[in-house]
């Protein structure tokens, strides 16, 4: 690796959630903000919620359907 060229590297930087978390990550930068966790994303907190916009689902159920048809 060429010297001097790389950025200075903290392996305890500090990340701060909105939703008031706060854990140490390795990052380039020595503080990080964020909007979203581990702690409060709905993936992780098991909240998730499938949202089915205009009929999207029996659409592509139908779709499918033509296709094993023919």
């Amino acid at each position: 690796m060429k010297k001097k060229i790389h950025p200075k590297y903290y392996n305890d930087c500090r990340v701060k959630c909105a939703c008031g978390n706060t854990f140490t990550v390795g990052s380039t930068k020595e503080f990080i903000e964020t909007e979203i966790c581990s702690k409060c994303h709905s993936f992780y907190t098991g909240k998730e919620k499938l949202l089915d916009v205009m009929g999207q689902v029996q659409k592509f159920k139908k779709r499918l359907a033509k296709k094993k048809k023919k």
